[in-house]
């Protein structure tokens, strides 16, 4: 409901498919492609809809982030007067999400129904951007929504003969490593490893002395 009781917007919110944040992250899909064929690539590959592709507002945060505002409405009066409102409170509401205002992640919103009155005065943006707003942190409550843990991304330069040490340490921290490039003609080989922000206190020190000071990690967030 809109502070003066007189507009209503009903939705719900589900989770992305999997994969389809990362295509968002990556650009091959994004609010600047073509409507129709964006449609299309959506359901086909991720199961949509073909209107709810068609119907996309907007991405958010930012106007190209990871989250999606859909129209899914039928024959509601005034609608594309309250179209900016609407984005304006996703952008706000998906770059502080209901979870200790963190960035949303993943998420695709579903406007099911909009009740507006019929006298403009009565539904400008003072009205229904906090009422979008808040209907926005409502549906994601409902959903059980989940905080993603930070992550580091560890390069790690080392020696063969510490390598062991690494994986050591990288173990006992949650950390895992994903790849391991020698370097040819040389000792020296470079890791990549995923850590956990939370465990990264100390990792280097930790690091050193189970390798004889031989690594060199460098944590990138």
């Amino acid at each position: 409901k809109s502070p003066n009781k007189h507009n209503r917007i009903f939705m719900r919110c589900e989770p992305f498919a999997e994969g389809l944040s990362e295509a968002i992250d990556a650009g091959s899909i994004g609010p600047r492609d073509d409507v129709k064929k964006r449609a299309r690539e959506l359901a086909e590959k991720y199961e949509w809809d073909i209107n709810d592709g068609r119907k996309i507002w907007c991405f958010g945060p930012e106007t190209n982030g990871p989250n999606i505002l859909i129209d899914q409405t039928k024959g509601v009066q005034y609608l594309n007067e309250i179209k900016d409102s609407c984005v304006a409170a996703f952008q706000w509401a998906s770059s502080e999400g209901v979870l200790c205002e963190e960035l949303m992640r993943g998420i695709k919103f579903n406007i099911e129904d909009v009740t507006l009155h019929a006298d403009s005065i009565h539904r400008g943006g003072g009205q229904v951007i906090p009422a979008c707003r808040r209907v926005l942190y409502a549906s994601q409550m409902t959903a059980s929504p989940a905080i993603m843990e930070p992550v580091f991304l560890v390069e790690i330069q080392t020696t063969e003969s510490a390598m062991g040490g690494i994986y050591g340490v990288l173990n006992k921290r949650r950390g895992h490593v994903f790849a391991e490039e020698k370097r040819p003609g040389t000792p020296i080989v470079n890791l990549k490893a995923y850590l956990p922000v939370m465990e990264s206190f100390g990792f280097t020190a930790d690091l050193r002395s189970h390798t004889g000071g031989q690594a060199f990690p460098q944590c990138v967030f």
